[in-house]
């Protein structure tokens, strides 16, 4: 694949003419109609005070309606629904007939068969599409509270199988209106710790009245913009979820054209034999189940761990469950150049054990850099060290973010975009990497099982740095 700009080819997303031009006018808007940007904060903080959701670790033997598997060690529900904890047998061939290198490891995983709704309602009011975000409570969120989507509900939740009250705004997102649809795409989650999860990622609009509630409000995108620049204030769902929207290409042309670029995807897919097999959880090589934490013999990685929460203003007011939790901070970067005057970022065919279609396009650097300290340089992953070296004026982007409250306990990334020096990065990358514009994620992002979770993050946030440039260097 050659350095060369080429014009945008058919599959650039240029979607609804008036969706793309309602989404520009919001993102641009940088004061709400119902709630000033400033005010968010103090509001977030009000919630927490008013609804108390108290989190505490405490013995697998604590847990209540969860138990171990006598025949497979599976940690599972009494009603057989939610999600389990298995293991995971992972082997992975390097090559188009899996006769090159390979990797292998076992590990639990999180297995949730269910499609879950992530979905927002937008809004004209006074011209300008809003957002309806919530102010949820989630059990792993280092701060308890952060904005979400307007629905957030796995199919167990919803059906209450949970034995709480309703899902607030749900019939909005269970009794579609096809003409008010602007996202309706299923994503998956983190294929490292989930085996084949997906979740709809949902965007309606209504011209309905909403009843006011203290847990939402309405904001722009722009608004949600300045909000991103912020640490753990955005929720990963949320983030998903808005990476999905149709945006303006500023900047059209691109060194590889979008035929070009799908056509090596979907070499890299070829290229990669992943194999993965289900086993049972006592018998997974390498991790220790002590009372309180299964975890990695080494103590890297991440561990399961069991909480009892407390709460008031949950479907269920208390209840315990298992969450997994990361040993350290992670790290997701893209590094960026401009190519001809257009935005590049490099991105990479990442291959996980628990993807449905065995690999997706990931951020330039996506780990745990504890992981790889006892590693010579060679081990290590490519650009980490480009990443944790760069310089502060190459930071364009660059905010702490949590991952997903429901499944993870205080599991924080630390999300950056980074301006590539053409000295270590260059502009032919190595196997597995390719150069891409914004825009074009943004087309794939709009069709699922494409752009990893975390890259729909980095995505997000980097429209959100284009609207509302504060968190440039």
């Amino acid at each position: 694949m050659t350095a060369q700009l080429s014009k945008p080819a058919t599959l650039r997303a240029r979607g609804n003419a008036g969706h793309l031009h309602r989404v520009a006018l919001s993102a641009a808007t940088r004061q709400g109609a119902h709630m000033r940007t400033e005010d968010v904060r103090a509001w977030l903080a009000q919630r927490r005070q008013a609804n108390v959701l108290r989190v505490e670790r405490v013995p697998f033997a604590e847990l209540d309606q969860w138990h171990f598997v006598r025949s497979t060690g599976d940690l599972v529900h009494a009603s057989g629904r939610f999600f389990a904890i298995e293991g995971l047998h992972v082997v992975e061939h390097d090559g188009p007939h899996g006769d090159g290198p390979y990797r292998e490891w076992q590990q639990p995983v999180i297995k949730q068969p269910e499609v879950g709704i992530l979905g927002i309602l937008c809004k004209e009011i006074d011209g300008v599409l809003h957002f309806l975000m919530q102010a949820k409570m989630e059990p792993g969120n280092p701060n308890l509270v952060q904005l979400s989507p307007t629905v957030q509900a796995t199919r167990s939740n919803y059906t209450g199988a949970h034995g709480g009250s309703s899902v607030k705004l749900l019939e909005h997102f269970a009794d579609l209106d096809r003409d008010q649809v602007v996202v309706d795409v299923l994503q998956a989650e983190q294929g490292s710790w989930f085996f084949r999860k997906s979740n709809r990622n949902m965007i309606v609009e209504t011209s309905a009245e909403i009843a006011e509630d203290e847990d939402f409000r309405w904001l722009t995108l722009g608004q949600i913009a300045e909000l991103l620049h912020e640490d753990e204030t955005v929720n990963m769902n949320a983030r998903s979820v808005l990476s999905c929207l149709p945006y303006y290409d500023p900047n059209p042309g691109a060194l590889h054209s979008d035929v070009q670029l799908l056509s090596w995807f979907t070499g890299e897919r070829a290229r990669h034999d992943v194999r993965t097999t289900r086993i049972p959880l006592a018998s997974v090589q390498g991790w220790k189940r002590g009372p309180d934490a299964i975890a990695h013999e080494d103590g890297r990685y991440f561990k399961v761990v069991a909480v009892a929460v407390h709460g008031s203003n949950r479907e269920r007011i208390s209840w315990t469950q298992p969450l997994l939790q990361s040993v350290d901070m992670g790290v997701s970067a893209f590094l960026v150049r401009d190519f001809g005057g257009v935005q590049h970022v490099l991105v990479h065919a990442r291959a996980d054990g628990g993807f449905l279609d065995t690999v997706e396009l990931a951020p330039t650097v996506q780990c745990t850099p504890r992981n790889y300290e006892h590693l010579p340089a060679g081990d290590r992953p490519p650009f980490l060290d480009v990443v944790l070296g760069a310089e502060r004026s190459r930071i364009r982007y660059e905010a702490v973010h949590s991952e997903e409250g429901g499944r993870f306990l205080n599991t924080r990334c630390r999300y950056l975009t980074v301006e590539a020096d053409p000295s270590l990065v260059p502009s032919e990358p190595p196997r597995g990497f390719v150069w891409a514009t914004p825009a074009q994620l943004t087309t794939l992002a709009r069709h699922g099982h494409y752009l990893n979770v975390e890259a729909r993050t980095l995505l997000a946030c980097m429209n959100a740095a284009s609207a509302w440039p504060r968190g440039l260097v």
